[in-house]
Parts: structure tokens; sequence; C-alpha cells
């Protein structure tokens, strides 16, 4: 047999192959590339291990002493679960039990010895935690069926997360919310119906259709499995889809679908893979149909990274990946390439409304408010004609307005343009505006032609098609948008008009409670229509339990959207990992809480500098921080708004800089009282309680943000008084902690 083999890595085997000597694993680096070309016996010695004749030992390499304990799935299919000397394969192999899971008809595996050392330490004097499920419920909720005489014998926390950590998948999740004290029909509808096969399609020796249903990763080619083991525990969960995710990626939909979930749930994971998903099913060719797009450049430049390793250079090569206004930015240059005004930031543009208003000697209105009209309402929805304008929806905005201050408002925000046009400057949100409609109108043109079409019963118009064809079709097959929660409604109106409504047009992944830039949509206004078609990721695989809990507090008081209208919640949202307690420290001032960062960094000495950050409310903290650890030998780097300059040392930036962002130890300082949230904030509680409580509950989604990029350890500081935001936290953990947490 020269022909070559599908080679699949089982997600628990890189726990095994991580802990391997430089030696062994480059000898796994080259079997993986060799055994999949040609698995040939007389290149590979192999011994079938005792059972059912699925498991087997194969040699790396004849000279080699290890071996890749392997499960034959069919003929040219394997499975990889562990590598292993050869003096241990068959003590492993005789307390290995695997099968297929009756609930889930996923395949796992159980190593008795450490399930029996969970067991042999435990005290036995307690009450069992679980003996009232008993077998019968324990196996509907799909716990491993060798665990289960375990399950039933565990009574402390200790015991329930040592027993996880040896356990399938599955089984983790179904012990830690039961410990977490979910009901048996809570679990079941949350962990285990959205993995259940129908009983009448499950078939227990059906091992092809389970491994599809397994977490395992088919190696595709020399650098995965390389990158999947290098980026180790830290990164596992960007490669491997949970059951879960994968049915939400391969389905077809009617339409627009949407994927929320809490940070590090794998949203922008799925987006990734459904990206593949869309690319394998089109016809060959050397267009561009599908778009993957996001709110800014950095992340956009990362979804590109992390395509080209999924998907490989054919499957970038069928994406247009673009941040959302460099998109608007094309759009526009194609209708106006003569084009040269300069690009401000909100922040200018509300200094213009402060001149216009001064200038104009006009105090009916305040520039905030007019700006935020501007922004929201008329560019936000692509309003551009007064008439359309006193219909339009104003809501969220607190304050009504009648008829004659709407004629007010419109003729201000028409000086107001004059203005900017005459400086020739442009904010991102009027390109925003301008693509939206120049989209807009392409679609009514290209929906006319199709009615003309349908009239004549199907036959084109020769002298339109030949004229015009090109700017008459859709621009894209098919769009995918990670961090969703941050698109403006233009964002929306224009990308609505990119793509045909039909199956699989528009694919959303977002959260709404990490929403950090004021722009509130409802998409079924805006002719995207999600209902029915919304799932939601609840398990965590970036950051630990302890650190989850501890973010989530931060958010108590605030409601969210779905981004349809209705509300949205983090209910279900927990984590497998375990870790310490975030470490809440207060100091008397600024410069006392500077040495208390330095402290902490130097405690955190087993973490590598460029996997720790230290995240503060502003530009001028970044730069105190930055000198505060030169001064100390410390190197660091600063994230500004064109991304990471290098990946150098301790990452410092505000907490805008960190969105997308990941880090082993994350230090946020600056948390007190009148920085988060600002105190400017608290001014609008008298003039515009709505926009009151939309900047609080942005300014906790910021430091929400900021907490859940930490995976293993989280430090949170301040000075003076602590933030408002705190006080689930520190009102439960009594006196602030004044030592570093090491790591």
């Amino acid at each position: 047999m020269t022909g070559g083999a599908t080679l699949r890595l089982f997600d628990k085997a890189g726990r095994d192959i991580e802990a391997l000597d430089p030696r062994t694993l480059e000898e796994v680096y080259r079997f993986q590339r060799d055994f999949r070309r040609n698995p040939h016996e007389g290149l590979f010695p192999r011994e079938q291990l005792p059972g059912d004749g699925r498991l087997w030992a194969v040699a790396l390499s004849r000279e080699s002493d290890h071996r890749a304990v392997m499960l034959r799935i069919a003929q040219h299919d394997w499975l990889l679960i562990s590598v292993r000397h050869q003096d241990e394969v068959r003590q492993y192999a005789d307390r290995l039990a695997y099968g297929i899971n009756q609930i889930t008809g996923a395949i796992e595996y159980v190593d008795l010895r450490e399930a029996d050392a969970v067991e042999a330490a435990r005290p036995g004097a307690d009450t069992p935690l679980f003996a009232e499920l008993g077998e019968k419920k324990l196996a509907e909720l799909g716990v491993a069926e060798p665990l289960i005489p375990i399950v039933l014998k565990l009574t402390t926390d200790d015991e329930v997360r040592a027993l996880a950590d040896v356990a399938p998948g599955h089984t983790r999740e179904v012990l830690l919310r039961l410990r977490d004290g979910l009901s048996y029909d809570k679990v079941r509808e949350q962990v285990t119906k959205p993995v259940e096969v129908e009983p009448e399609k499950l078939d227990t020796e059906d091992w092809q259709s389970a491994v599809g249903r397994t977490r395992a990763v088919v190696v595709t080619d020399d650098e995965s499995l390389q990158s999947i083991i290098e980026e180790g525990k830290f990164g596992r969960w960007k490669v491997f889809l949970h059951p879960t995710q994968q049915k939400l990626v391969a389905r077809k939909y009617s339409g627009a679908v949407r994927v929320s979930g809490g940070p590090g749930t794998g949203k922008t994971v799925v987006a990734l893979h459904r990206v593949k998903h869309l690319v394998d099913r089109l016809r060959p060719g050397h267009t561009k149909p599908v778009l993957l797009t996001t709110f800014n450049r950095n992340l956009a430049a990362d979804l590109r990274a992390r395509l080209l390793s999924l998907g490989g250079p054919e499957t970038v090569a069928r994406v247009d990946i673009v941040h959302v206004d460099q998109l608007a930015t094309r759009l526009v240059r194609e209708s106006d390439p003569g084009n040269t005004k300069r690009r401000i930031e909100d922040a200018q543009a509300l200094k213009e409304w402060r001149a216009l208003l001064m200038e104009a000697g006009e105090h009916r209105w305040s520039a905030e408010f007019l700006s935020d009209e501007w922004n929201q309402v008329i560019l936000g929805q692509a309003v551009h004609s007064r008439a359309d304008y006193f219909q339009v929806r104003r809501a969220g905005r607190g304050r009504t307005l009648n008829r004659a201050e709407r004629a007010q408002v419109w003729q201000l925000t028409e000086r107001f343009t004059q203005r900017l046009e005459l400086k020739g400057l442009e904010t991102h949100r009027q390109v925003a505006e301008r693509a939206a409609r120049l989209e807009m109108d392409r679609k009514e043109k290209i929906d006319k032609r199709q009615r003309e079409t349908d009239e004549r019963g199907g036959l084109a118009n020769v002298h339109v098609e030949s004229g015009s064809g090109a700017f008459l079709r859709y621009r894209y097959r098919h769009i995918v948008v990670d961090e969703a929660q941050d698109l403006s409604a233009a964002h929306w109106k224009m990308l609505r008009a990119m793509v045909p409504v039909g199956p699989d047009d528009l694919f959303l992944a977002g959260d709404t409670h990490q929403r950090i830039y004021d722009n509130q949509v409802t998409l079924g206004s805006l002719g995207i229509n999600i209902r029915g078609r919304s799932s939601r990721l609840t398990l965590s695989y970036r950051t630990t339990r302890e650190i989850l809990r501890d973010a989530t507090r931060v958010l108590e008081g605030a409601q969210y959207d779905d981004l349809d209208g209705d509300k949205d919640s983090l209910e279900g949202y927990r984590s497998v990992l375990h870790g310490g307690r975030p470490v809440l420290r207060g100091t008397a001032s600024w410069d006392e809480e500077l040495d208390a960062i330095t402290e902490q960094l130097r405690a955190w000495h087993g973490i590598p500098r460029e996997s720790v950050a230290v995240c503060v409310p502003t530009n001028e903290m970044a730069s105190d921080v930055e000198h505060r650890l030169a001064r100390h030998g410390i190197t660091s780097t600063v994230i500004t708004r064109d991304g990471l300059p290098r990946n150098e040392g301790v990452h410092i930036g505000t907490m805008y800089r960190f969105k997308g962002l990941e880090y082993q130890g994350m230090i946020i300082a600056g948390v007190s009282e009148g920085l988060v949230p600002r105190s400017s904030v608290d001014a609008w509680e008298r003039t515009d309680r709505l926009r009151h409580q939309r900047e609080l509950q942005r300014a906790r989604s910021l430091l929400f943000v900021a907490a859940t990029r930490a995976r293993d350890t989280l430090a949170i500081f301040w000075h003076g008084e602590p933030s408002r935001f705190l006080g689930p936290l520190t009102g439960e953990n009594g006196a602030h902690l004044d030592r570093p947490a090491t790591g």
C-alpha cells in the first residue's frame, strides 16, 4: 500500500505530546508528515494491541523507541490519542477504556489508572455529592460509563475537579456544572441536549460517523501539528471545535444567523471555520465571493493570519478580508476617486461642533447632543433627507424631539457638514453612511433588473447586460462578520445591500456584553432577520472559572440587548479551567500603584514577559507605566492605534487596545472611581439619563473585556477609592489584598 492516510489528532493527545522531550517531539513532527504520505508498515512498524482490534501502537520511525497509540477508524483513517515510550505502551493499553458515547455519539477514552487514583485519594467520610442522581441519570447526561461508579462516590470539590481533569471533555463539563449547583434538567438542557444524537441515528459500532462528532483535528500539512502543540494549552481552543460549535459551522441556514457568547467561547473560531466551510463549497474559480469583516484593522489582520493557518492560501485566496471602515472607504473611492478629504476622529468632530455653536451664538443645543444625534441617528441610520429625518425612529436617544426641534437639528447638521466640506474634512461615520447609500442604490438597480427579467420570462436584456452587467451583480455570496456588536446601523445597511437575501447570506458573531462603542442597533429594522436563527455559546476555553466569576460580576446591574430588540444574558457561561482568585489591591496614590504593578510583574517571574499585559484607563497612564517599568529594567511595548509595534516585553495599553487580545497574566490598573467610569460620565445623569446609562454600560463592558483577556491570573489595582463596578468584588473579599499573586 503506497497511498496516503488521514491522520487525526485527538484533543487530549496534545497534553501527552507537549510533555515530550525536544528530540521525541521532533520525531512526532516527522512522523505526522511521513505517515500521512505513506503509512506503509515497513516504514512504521506497528503492533495490534489487545481488545477489539482497533487499538494499535505505531512506531514513530523504525529507529524510534516511542510509539503513537492510535485508533484505526477505517483502513486509511487513524486517530492519534497519545505518544508513549515503547516500554509503557502495553501497560497504557491495558488501562485504557474507549468507545462511542451512547448519548453524544463521539469517540472518547478514559485512563482507568488516573480515574482510580482519584477514587483512591477520596477520604470517603462525607455524603456523596451526586448520589441522588443515580447511574441512570448520569448516563442520560452522557457521563462516560466507566466513570459513573466513581462519580457516585465523590464528596468534595477537590475530588470533582481532580476527576474532571482526567475525564473526557463532555463528562468534564457535566461534572463541573453539577458541582456549580445546576439541576439535572438544567445540565441536560445546557450541556447535553446541544450535542445529543437522536437514538435512531446512533450506531455505537459506526466509528466513521463517530469520529466526525469527536473533538479532533485532521492534520493536513506539515506545520499543522507543530502550530497546535507549540501554542500549547493557551492556544488549543483556537483550533479544536466543540461538537456544538461544529454544528453551527456546518449547518445550512435559510437566512441570516447570529452566534453569541461570552469572551473565550470561540465565536471567532466558529466564524473562521464557517468561512472555510463556505469556501470549501464554492465552485472552482479566482473570485472572492466570501467577505470576512470585523470592526478594526488590527482584528482584521488577526483574522487573516488565523484563516491562513486554518485553511491555507487556497482558502484565503477566495475570501475578501477587510475591516468594515476600510470596506466603506473602498466603496466611496470607487464612486469618487478624486476625493482628497482628511479623515478625523469623533473627538475632533466634537470640537468642530463646539466651534460651530459658538460662532453661531447657538445655546439651545449642546455640542454633545448634536454630535450624538448626527452620529447615531442621521449617519447611523443613513438618513439623507429632511423628510426622512422627520420620520426616523430615535430609540434610545432619551430626549424626544417635536417636529420644530427636528427641523432645527437638521438645519444645524447641514451647516456642520458644510463646515467639514469647506475644511476638506470627513469622519469615519460619514464615509460609512455614504457607502451604505451607494450600496443601497446599487441593490435597488439589481432588484429592478431582476424584476424586469422575471417579467420577460427569465430572458435577460442583452443591451443592459453588456453595458453594465458587471456593475449590477451583488458583490458577495456570503458575508461573515466578527465582533458584530460594534458595527453601526450604516455598516449593517451597507453589508445587507452587498449580498442577496437568501440561504447562508449573513453569519454574525458577537457579544453585546463586549460592546465598547456607542453603536446600538436593531438588526430587524435594518433588513437583517435573525429571529429563530440565533445560537449562544456558553463554554469558555480561554480563562479560569475564578476569573470569569469575578469578571461577570462587574456587569451586575446592567442589561444588555441581543442586537434585535430583546435582552441578552450570560446565563450558563462557564469554564472548565481552574486557577486562583483574582488579586484585588488598593493603594493610596498612583505613584504607589505604579510600584505595585512592578512588584506584581516580578512576582509573575514564571510567565514570559510577552504573555503579560498591563491595562490602564488613559494614554497618559500607559506612558507612566512604561517609564516606571523601564526605570526598573523591565522591557515593555505600548500598543498603539496601529497595533503592537513589536512583540517585546510586557504589553501596555488602554482598555480599548486589548479587544481581541489575550494573555496568561493581566494587570488592570487605575480602576479607581473617577477613572472607571470617568467622572464626566455622571454629568449626563442630570441632562440625559439614557445617555448616562449607556456610558456606564460602556465603561462596565470595557472593564469586563479587559478582565477576560486573562487566562491564568488576573490582578486588579486602584488608588484612592475603588471603582463602583468593583463593589461586588471588594465587598466579598473584605480587606484589600496587599500582596502580589505569584506565578
